[in-house]
Order: structure tokens, then C-alpha cells, then sequence
């Protein structure tokens, strides 16, 4: 579990409100404000105080009883327009966006509160939706099924009798048109699995076909599935360190040592590193968010993105089985990455001269989370950055490429997911999605094997899926005027125009509304998208723009009329664009959880708005696709998938020219051997390979 502080709001000091509307629709004000300090950027988290400040103002109104929950408090982000105006010091209205939920009806809520001045901005009530599920109602429900007699005596068939080394995991329900129970309820489908002893792996031993759906308003079993008893596997698999005996011996230390500290300078939650300028953001529902990333050429700050952030992930299982088929998992929509956070470790899962961030959010009480070292920002040598060897001087020129690291880890039940955006020295902007942990796993009966998954055990199968995540990109090249384009290349006919049929060209198609920019990768013709403006241009004449490169990618083999696709049409495409619309968030609607039929970029873009030289959103979906190996189990080494978004004109050279040569320092660089087998490594070289 995520390691966290809670603060609780009456040791802060925060003034009682003197004031309610019995209506609950006029403004309530309190009588100080929070703070006499000077207004924080507008786009700086939420701190501790905020929060527990934002509590007490609704707790105090008549519409939030003692059976209300608060799903989220995030940052309510002002206009572009007042972060564009805003100067140090600068009195800047503080605002908070509030999910609740009212166990004692079902009902959800919305709520903006002015922290500023200690009023309630708005409120309204959200019908027929589900917000995330809430840690709390993991440990509770848990015990609630734990004591169900039914389920119980489904365990007893099982030949458990421990029900304390049970593990119970509560899934999102899904919507499979079940009629009242999803349309009047707040599901969950848990499942099982049992530890052989207290430090056990548990997930090696699932408990096959049985499930639990469980009412989280009331917290009651509603009902107990059962598909039959399957052999519960009991071949330990175990990966924690009390359990290794024999270590490799050849491992020999590798130290990060910067003694003149990083490069980077940090103020706040604002970084500066080379020549790039952005502010770090956390929010509940996306975790890590990128804000007013620029890059600075000849103290000109030149904009690049205006935010930036993972906005939706879903994990589609690929078996039609009755106990794997519902399992889809929106882990952004229906959970919330930010809630789930790890507090990061120096050595493990960060390595060098490292700076870390906090975020502070709050559990279904209310209660203040301080969730510490959450963001981990650190600098990584990454290789050659360029090179070139005079062969007639025989002299050589190389230098280095480093490039700054910004990241969180996130635990979802049985996987991890580790998110890292990387800046270069080059222009270049990479998001890298690195996935391990657990597979989600079932019991087959000695001797059966299905062909929907691999057996990675004695008698543990692992069902094949995705991930497929949405990342948003709210783009801001040189400006707010942008276009996108399609590029792809293709071959010129064999005609007298090109007689040696060697031809081939880049054709960019300007996407000028939102059914044309719908597409999809194709790396049969190169297929890549470019963001441009039109209206600034290079020292060359040229357009100003970014390129983005998709890496490995894959469709979505849910078919359009599947629960999952219905709910997360965004999957069916890879590359979507909208104008900007401060309503739309989440490439899967706001609400996932439970939806029937979902929300997000198919419905947003239905209107087919014009997308021309105008403020737009790029959202573009990556599919992580898992045929599971043995090698996966127990834990699964990481994954790797992700995307770039390089530099097209951007420049009118290559940015890395006034980066200074590594001297040399280690053994490798100071001999004068044939390092290349061409003589070119003389000693003149100016640093390593």
C-alpha cells in the first residue's frame, strides 16, 4: 500500500463559516481566509491546508450529511487566459473541483469552492453516473464479503477454512445490461485468492469461479457467483527477498554520482532544466501532469504543450470464459492513478541526484493525504547525442545526449505502472508507460489449457489482454494557433519522371475538422501526425511544428458491439483531435464507471467542429499487448511502450549544437586503441561511446 501521512483539518487553521444557504445554490462564505500568504501560480496543486479548507466549507452545508464520501478534490484550473496574464504576485482566485458521493441515496455530486474567498461556487447533482471507486471501499469491502455466510460456504467447498489469509480484490462491475442491480446500484465484482502463509504470494492462488457482487453504498453482498470448483493451485511462486536463497555473485556495484549536483532548478512545483521551462501538476484521477511546457531559444520562451497528462487506460481481457470475461478494467475512470501512488525510493526506483515532489489529496472522509516523494525528477546520461568522425583528419566529435526524467509509479491491485515523460536536449518529448507487476491470473484443472491465455504455472493461467491508454495533449506550438497533419510517404510511379523507380515522398494532408482527423497507425507508409503553426516560422521559411511518432501500437480486438468498446470508444482509433474545450477531460467521458454506453472522444467529436488554425487537443491512444510468457511469472519484468513527439521545423538546426563536449574520465576513454577498428579513436576523441 502507498505510504501516506493524514492531516487531519482541525489541527489546521482554518475559520469556521458563519454562513450556509439552506438552498445550498447561494454562495456560503467564512469568516478569514485561508491564508494571508501570497496567491501561489495558478496552476499549482492544491496544498494540505486548501484542502482540509475546502472540507470543512462543505461539510458545514446542509447537502453533505454524514453518509456523503469525498471521491476527489482536485485543482479547479482557471481560464488560459488568467494563467496567460498571471505575474509573480498577482492575487489569483484559488479554486477547488469536488466529486461527491451520498451513500444514503446513490447520488453524485459536483462542487467548485472558491478557496480565495471561502464560497461555494457552485454545486450540482450528476444523474445516473458512478464516480471512482474510493481506497476505503477496498478495505471495506473486502471485510464485507469476508463475512458473508454464502460466501463462506463457497470457500468451505473449496477446502478453505482460513479466512484470514484470504485476499479479496474489488473489481469494477462493468455494464453487461444487467437491468436493476447496475442500473439502481454501486457495484463491485470482487474476486479471491489465498496465501499459503502470512508473506505468501497470493495471486498464485486464485480461487477460480468465485465472485462476489457487492452493493458499495451499503456495503452488502448482493449476490455470490459461483462457476464451479476448480483445483486452487498451491505451487509457491514467491519474488519477496525473504524468500530468494541464492543471489547472483557477479553483480558489481554501478554508482551515479553528479558532485557538482543537477542541472535543474526548482521553485515550487515550477522546474527549469536546460532549456526547458513546465510546471508539475497531480491530480487524483491522471496522477502526473505536465503544465506550460516551453522551450527557450535566445530568451525567447517558445511554447510547446499547455498540459499534458495520462487521461485514460483500459485493460480488455481476452477470454470468453464466464470467469474472465468481465474483467475490464478502467484504471484511470473507474480507480484513479493518482490515489494509488507510490511514495518513491532513492536507490530503488529512482537513481541519482533526485528531487521529489509531494501531492496532497484526501480520502473518502475528507481527511488530508499526504502522499510524499510521489513525482521523482532526475537527470539520465542516455548515450551518444550525436557523432561524427573526420576519416581524413581523423579527428572525431561526439557529445553526449542527457535527458530529464519526470515520473510516478502506480500500484492497480496486481499490476504496477510506472509513467515517465522525458525531456532532450534535442526538442524532444517522450512519454514511456513501463509496465510490471502481477498478471491477473485463473486455475485451469490439471491437464486443460485454453487457447485465450498461456499456463505460466502448475495449473495457473494467465489470460491474454491489453492496455490501452489515451494520453491528452493539449498543444501550444509557438501559440495557440495550430493544425494538425496526416504524413505518410509513398512511392512515385515508375514513369520517365522516375525512370529508376527509386522515388518516394512525404505527402502532408491538413486535417481540417474532427471526423477527418480520426486515423490510425500505419506503418506500411510511415504514418506519423504533425502538429503545426502555420503563422511562425523557422530561419528556413518553414512552419514551426512537432511530429508525433508513434511506437509500438496494436488495435483493440474487442469488437465495436462489446461491453468495453461501447464504454471506451476511444479505443477504436489511435489518433483523435478536438478543438479545445475546457469540459473535455477524459478520452472516456468523466464517468466511466458503470456507464452502459460511454462517453468521451466519440460523442465529443460527433459534431465535426473545425480544427484548423485554431487551440487543439491531440489525444492519442497506444495499446500494450500481452500474450503472456512464462517469463511474465511470478512478477513480470517491464514493458515498455510509449511515444515521441520530435521536433519538425521547430528549429533550423539541431538544437544540441552548443552542448559541451564530455571529457574524458574513465579507462575506456583514455587509450588509444583502435576503439572502432578504423583508427579513429586516437585519444583526440571528446568523450564515451
Amino acid at each position: 500500500m502507498t505510504p501516506t501521512a493524514v492531516l487531519e483539518p482541525a489541527t489546521l487553521d482554518v475559520a469556521m463559516l458563519d454562513a450556509v444557504s439552506p438552498s445550498g445554490l447561494a454562495l456560503e462564505s467564512a469568516s478569514h481566509p485561508v491564508s494571508a500568504a501570497p496567491s501561489p501560480h495558478p496552476l499549482a496543486p492544491l496544498s494540505g491546508e486548501e484542502i482540509a479548507a475546502v472540507v470543512a466549507l462543505l461539510k458545514s452545508s446542509p447537502e453533505v450529511g454524514p453518509k456523503c464520501r469525498f471521491v476527489s478534490i482536485a485543482l479547479h484550473e482557471p481560464s488560459k487566459d488568467v494563467v496567460a496574464k498571471f505575474h509573480p504576485g498577482d492575487d489569483v482566485e484559488r479554486a477547488a473541483f469536488v466529486v461527491l458521493l451520498d451513500n444514503a441515496d446513490g447520488k453524485t455530486y459536483e462542487a467548485v469552492v472558491s478557496i480565495s474567498s471561502s464560497t461555494r461556487l457552485s454545486w450540482k447533482h450528476i444523474p445516473n453516473v458512478q464516480p471512482t471507486l474510493m481506497l476505503d471501499e477496498f478495505f471495506e469491502c473486502e471485510d464485507a464479503v469476508k463475512a458473508d455466510s454464502r460466501f463462506q460456504e463457497a470457500l468451505r467447498r473449496r477446502g478453505i477454512e482460513d479466512f484470514s489469509l484470504l485476499m479479496i480484490d474489488p473489481w469494477s462491475a462493468g455494464n453487461y445490461e444487467n437491468g436493476e442491480l447496475e442500473s439502481n446500484l454501486r457495484l463491485s465484482r470482487a474476486m479471491t485468492w489465498v496465501r499459503n502463509e502470512a508473506g505468501d504470494n497470493g495471486y498464485a492462488h486464485p480461487v477460480e469461479g468465485l465472485f462476489a457482487l457487492v452493493d458499495l453504498n451499503t456495503m452488502t453482498v448482493v449476490d455470490i457467483e459461483d462457476n464451479g470448483v476448480t483445483q486452487i493451485p498451491t505451487q509457491p511462486s514467491n519474488y519477496a527477498r525473504e524468500y530468494i536463497s541464492e543471489w547472483r555473485q557477479d553483480l558489481k556495484p554501478l554508482e551515479i554520482t553528479q558532485p557538482q549536483g543537477a542541472s535543474f532548478q526548482v521553485d515550487g512545483y515550477h522546474v527549469k532544466w536546460q532549456k526547458w521551462d513546465f510546471r508539475i501538476g497531480f491530480t487524483p484521477r491522471e496522477g502526473l501532469v505536465l503544465h506550460d511546457l516551453a522551450y527557450t531559444e535566445k530568451e525567447n520562451r517558445r511554447g510547446v504543450l499547455y498540459r499534458a497528462s495520462l487521461v485514460d487506460m483500459v485493460v480488455p481481457y481476452g477470454d470468453p470464459h464466464i470467469n474472465h470475461a468481465r474483467k475490464n478494467a478502467f484504471d484511470c475512470g473507474e480507480y484513479g492513478i493518482g490515489m494509488l501512488a507510490h511514495a518513491l525510493q532513492l536507490g530503488c526506483d529512482c537513481l541519482g541526484e533526485i528531487k521529489y515532489f509531494d501531492a496532497y489529496l484526501c480520502d473518502s472522509k475528507g481527511q488530508v493525504v499526504q502522499m510524499p516523494n510521489v513525482v521523482c525528477m532526475h537527470e539520465e546520461d542516455y548515450g551518444i547525442g550525436w557523432k561524427h568522425v573526420d576519416w581524413r583528419t581523423n579527428i572525431t566529435e561526439v557529445r553526449r545526449s542527457r535527458r530529464l526524467v519526470i515520473s510516478f509509479i502506480c500500484t492497480v491491485g496486481n499490476y504496477e505502472y510506472g509513467f515517465f515523460w522525458y525531456l532532450y536536449q534535442d526538442g524532444t518529448i517522450q512519454f514511456e508507460i513501463k509496465l510490471t507487476g502481477i498478471m491477473n491470473l485463473g486455475a485451469l484443472p490439471p491437464g486443460e489449457t485454453r487457447p485465450y491465455g498461456t499456463m505460466v504455472g502448475e495449473g495457473v493461467y494467465a489470460p491474454n489482454h491489453q492496455h490501452a491508454f489515451n494520453v491528452r495533449l493539449d498543444m501550444n506550438i509557438d501559440g495557440a494557433q495550430n493544425t494538425a497533419y496526416e504524413v505518410h510517404s509513398e512511392a512515385e510511379p515508375m514513369d520517365e519522371n522516375n525512370p529508376f523507380g527509386n522515388a518516394f515522398k512525404a505527402v502532408a494532408t491538413p486535417l481540417k475538422t474532427e471526423q477527418e482527423a480520426i486515423g490510425d497507425c500505419d506503418s506500411h507508409n510511415g504514418r506519423y501526425w504533425k502538429i503545426v503553426n502555420n503563422n511562425v516560422q523557422n530561419a528556413l521559411g518553414q512552419p514551426t511544428a512537432f511530429k508525433l511518432m508513434p511506437g509500438e501500437n496494436v488495435r483493440v480486438f474487442a469488437h465495436d458491439n462489446s461491453s468495453v468498446m461501447r464504454r471506451a470508444g476511444y479505443m477504436k482509433h489511435h489518433f483523435w483531435v478536438t478543438p479545445f474545450d475546457e469540459n473535455e477531460k477524459y478520452a472516456a467521458g468523466d464517468y466511466p464507471n458503470q456507464r452502459f454506453e460511454g462517453d468521451g472522444l466519440p460523442q465529443y467529436t460527433l459534431a465535426n467542429r473545425a480544427i484548423e488554425n485554431t487551440d487543439i487537443v491531440v489525444w492519442y491512444t497506444f495499446t500494450a499487448h500481452h500474450i503472456p510468457r512464462p517469463e511474465d511469472y511470478p512478477v513480470m519484468p517491464c514493458g515498455y511502450i510509449g511515444f515521441m513527439l520530435k521536433p519538425v521545423g521547430f528549429f533550423h538546426e539541431n538544437p544540441m549544437m552548443d552542448v559541451q563536449p564530455t571529457p574524458p574520465k574513465h579507462s575506456c576513454c583514455l587509450t588509444n586503441s583502435n576503439a572502432n577498428g578504423n583508427g579513429s579513436a586516437n585519444g583526440s576523441s571528446n568523450g564515451c561511446h
